[in-house]
């Protein structure tokens, strides 16, 4: 498969970049982190003006209209700086789910804004004690004409300021996709306090009114629909740790360049050297499991086993390119008033987001297996 970028796609690369590059300065990230809450609006407003924040989004809606790999692009970049703009849950869990799957007139109704920078939509894949979006404990009860939503969501990106948060619940057995105002009357909106100071919230509902207007999808369309968001959002969260891992990689090479022991860079020492070598082929295998898991989409094939791959890689790679990054930079890796420590806290918040590598491997193995199976008893004798 050629993994090569198209001139659009460099193109959207370089433009990513360099608004970044230019924005995203140390001063910058530590007056942010100093503030009430971690988002930049006046950098999501530049990515909006540059056209950035409707790379996948239809030219219908506003947008460029590339596709999810290129969206990967921009992804990628912010991880790279730690921006402080939550890309992946407001452009890849919600508006691509949006697009997809809502009809014209729900789309008409939040994505020109989205694109133009004018509102926020996030999404919620996790409930307290449940991780499977496809099996939510949230309720529909039926009134009247419409219905009352009951539940619990939690971990939910710039709830504060969304206007709607994608999410799933249930009606009886059947399952639902819906988008809710989370300032409407019986929702409570409850701060939580996250490894990186990212703006997440827990959201409870108490009978909040939902209309047909706010339903997406039903039935199997809502299975497809939400397993949709769940892989986009799986790969973009490996697809952002490539980001920060390879800036942190980055920043151990010039630090072991620089740094002299016994009158030579510790860069040539071999056990040094030999470290972050390993790092380097980390680095390097999850960006080939991104770039597998992101492409299949676009050539309609089952993403599955690609997803739990890029998860996997990058759960693992997360954790030991911010061990050998700290052990390499000795105790200046620590030290607030160098970079490197916020790059190691949004490596194990990514780590564990939607849950560990662990859970990612047996689920893997179980697919492998059951795929196995199918096929023995395909070519087994009658």
């Amino acid at each position: 498969m050629d993994f090569s970028l198209s001139e659009e796609q460099r193109d959207v690369q370089q433009l990513a970049a360099k608004i970044l590059a230019r924005e995203v300065t140390v001063d910058r990230l530590k007056a942010i982190e100093a503030g009430a809450d971690r988002f930049d609006e006046a950098l999501w407003l530049q990515l909006a003006e540059a056209g950035l924040l409707g790379v996948a989004i239809d030219e219908a809606w506003g947008g460029m209209g590339f596709d999810f790999e290129t969206l990967c692009l921009l992804i990628e970049e912010v991880g790279k700086t730690v921006a402080a703009v939550p890309v992946v849950p407001v452009l890849a869990s919600a508006a691509l789910t949006l697009q997809q799957f809502a009809t014209a007139q729900q789309c008409e109704r939040w994505l020109p804004g989205l694109v133009r920078g004018e509102l926020l939509l996030t999404a919620s894949l996790t409930e307290p004690g449940r991780d499977n979006p496809c099996s939510p404990a949230t309720r529909l009860e039926s009134a009247g004409g419409g219905w009352k939503l009951h539940g619990h969501k939690h971990m939910v990106v710039c709830a504060d300021r969304a206007s709607a948060v994608l999410l799933s619940a249930c009606i009886e057995d059947e399952l639902v996709l819906l988008a809710i105002n989370p300032t409407a009357p019986h929702v409570k909106i409850v701060p939580q306090h996250v490894t990186t100071g990212e703006p997440q919230f827990s959201l409870v509902f108490d009978g909040a009114s939902i209309t047909d207007d706010d339903i997406i999808a039903r039935g199997a369309n809502a299975q497809c629909a939400v397993q949709s968001m769940l892989q986009h959002t799986l790969v973009a969260n490996s697809v952002m740790t490539l980001g920060v891992t390879d800036t942190m990689l980055k920043m151990t090479a010039a630090y072991t360049a620089q740094r002299e022991q016994f009158g030579r860079p510790i860069a040539t020492f071999q056990a040094v050297s030999h470290r972050a070598a390993d790092a380097y082929i980390d680095v390097q295998n999850l960006r080939l499991a991104c770039q597998q898991a992101a492409s299949l989409p676009r050539a309609r094939a089952d993403a599955a086993e690609a997803v739990l791959i890029a998860k996997i890689w990058a759960s693992d790679v997360a954790h030991r390119v911010s061990q050998s990054s700290q052990h390499l930079h000795g105790g200046i890796g620590v030290d607030r008033d160098y970079p490197l420590f916020r790059f190691c806290l949004w490596a194990k918040q990514l780590e564990l987001t939607l849950g560990g590598g662990n859970s990612y491997l047996t689920a893997l193995g179980d697919a492998i297996a059951a795929a196995f199976k199918q096929r023995a008893a395909i070519v087994a004798p009658a």
